[in-house]
């Protein structure tokens, strides 16, 4: 890489340019990581009421400039600028909530030694990893990434952000903003730059590395990681199912789902992707859907419900998909072919697509969203389950929904609402099979980046030694006579 190097950042609406930011190389990203090391004992040595004074001081800087953050977030993305003070309040919010609940979830634990040991005292602590390295989105530029950094200072970790190239001047200015409150800057260092920056990172040495981002680059961030040990959470993509049962209220759950469906211009991994609908209600529910989407146009920010495509190359997939949609049979009752029309796509609503075609089983990532009939909610589960993705879901049921959304593989349900899981900061957030493993958010995502240290004290010695080669026969039958006593009946 040259020295000096830089790259620019662009207003998706116009392409024209919004910044221009370095290319961080090797030495520059293992420099931040150092930094950030040498800040840890400073970071640490605050304790969890010292940490919780720092995060709430930048909550509280954060609110006061939510409007200034949300201009910057609309310009970068190309999102309303509603949706982006949005963004920035449930950011704030998991902020919060890491700051003040990192002590009673991380404090240490008192377990039962058990009746053999119990001359002894059993304790497990929580420590710090030392340096997290997050890698974000450019989707959602600081709600995203913010669920692993929040959790992860809060914990007494520092960190090292490389935020998306489409998105680098959010994750700048969050670094800034953190730099006037900390005791010491390196506690959060940003690096900016390309996919390399994102692969030295990998390579730097961090204790645990968060990604974010598509399945095939997570798998690429994972074999990298591995040859250094580090461990990984990975948040990848979802074609996340909505099932709606025939005693779902289908206006609200065709307006949700509409909603989850197209905002962001579809660019949300927990957005709705396809739906299963009870074919006693199907007709009432496509009708709401067609109606409501024939409401909504995209723009730009101020001229739009929803923004462009924020990467370029997106539009291509989005059209792929479109196109096989229909070829394999579907057919449109929204838009169609040509709703693709750069850097803006219009929303597209498609029914009775074949399950196997590339659009139900790829994530599209767009303002679009398949419509199947089903004939029970049985079927509809066995569909959602038969992806490839397990990252959320959304149930619409009166009665059923708890029912229903337990026999989901997926890590999130959301039941008579959609997304409303990644606004409670106090359960986790992460999927599983192709969308990925670890969780961010709530008490989990507190526990993610630490590790258990198991501390065994002796309060008392007794006459029966077990651990010493003066170990007598009679010790032996009093360790089998007290297991057996205690789990000798268990079987059956």
């Amino acid at each position: 890489m040259t020295q000096g190097a830089t790259f620019q950042s662009h207003l998706p609406a116009t392409g024209a340019i919004s910044g221009t930011f370095p290319i961080d190389g090797d030495s520059q990203v293992h420099s931040a990581v150092l930094a950030a090391r040498n800040a840890s004992s400073t970071w640490q040595e605050l304790g969890h009421s010292g940490r919780r004074k720092v995060l709430l001081a930048w909550s509280k800087l954060l609110i006061n400039r939510i409007d200034e953050c949300a201009a910057l977030i609309s310009e970068e993305t190309g999102k309303p600028t509603s949706d982006a003070r949005l963004e920035v309040t449930l950011a704030i919010g998991h902020l919060a909530w890491a700051a003040r609940n990192a002590h009673e979830v991380l404090r240490p634990q008192y377990r039962s030694p058990g009746i053999l040991m119990a001359n002894m005292a059993a304790t497990v602590e929580r420590s710090p990893l030392g340096v997290v390295g997050v890698i974000g989105p450019w989707n959602y530029p600081i709600f995203t990434p913010m669920g692993s950094i929040s959790y992860a200072l809060a914990a007494g970790n520092t960190v090292v952000f490389k935020p998306s190239e489409f998105t680098p001047g959010v994750g700048v200015w969050l670094a800034k903003t953190f730099s006037e409150i900390a005791p010491n800057a390196d506690i959060f260092r940003v690096v900016t730059g390309l996919g390399d920056t994102g692969r030295a990172l990998c390579e730097s040495g961090v204790n645990k590395l968060a990604f974010t981002g598509s399945t095939k680059t997570a798998k690429v961030v994972a074999a990298t990681c591995a040859k250094t040990m580090t461990p990984v959470i990975l948040e990848c993509g979802g074609k996340d199912p909505v099932l709606v049962a025939s005693d779902a209220d289908v206006k609200t759950a065709a307006d949700f789902t509409l909603w989850s469906s197209m905002s962001n211009a579809g660019q949300t991994c927990i957005g709705a992707e396809r739906v299963y609908v009870d074919e006693k209600v199907a007709d009432e529910f496509i009708s709401t859907m067609v109606e409501l989407g024939k409401k909504i146009t995209p723009g730009a920010p101020g001229h739009g419900n929803y923004g462009p495509a924020t990467m370029p190359k997106q539009l291509e997939i989005i059209q792929s998909h479109i196109t096989d949609a229909l070829n394999r049979g579907g057919q449109a009752l929204l838009g169609g072919k040509d709703s693709v029309k750069a850097p803006f796509v219009e929303p597209v609503i498609l029914v009775n697509v074949p399950e196997d075609s590339i659009a139900m089983q790829d994530e599209t990532f767009g303002p679009t969203i398949i419509i199947n009939r089903v004939k029970s909610m049985d079927e509809a589960i066995a569909l959602s389950n038969a992806s490839r993705y397990g990252l959320g879901a959304s149930v619409w049921s009166k009665r059923h929904g708890k029912e229903i959304a337990s026999q989901l593989q997926c890590g999130m349900v959301a039941i008579n609402s959609t997304i409303s899981f990644a606004a409670v900061a106090s359960v986790p957030f992460g999927g599983v099979k192709d969308s990925g493993y670890g969780r961010i958010h709530g008490p989990e995502g507190l526990l993610e980046f630490t590790y258990a240290r198991t501390i065994v004290r002796a309060r008392f010695q007794i006459p029966l030694s077990f651990t010493s080669f003066r170990r007598s026969a009679f010790a032996d039958r009093i360790i089998v006579g007290v297991i057996k006593l205690l789990h000798g009946r268990s079987i059956g």
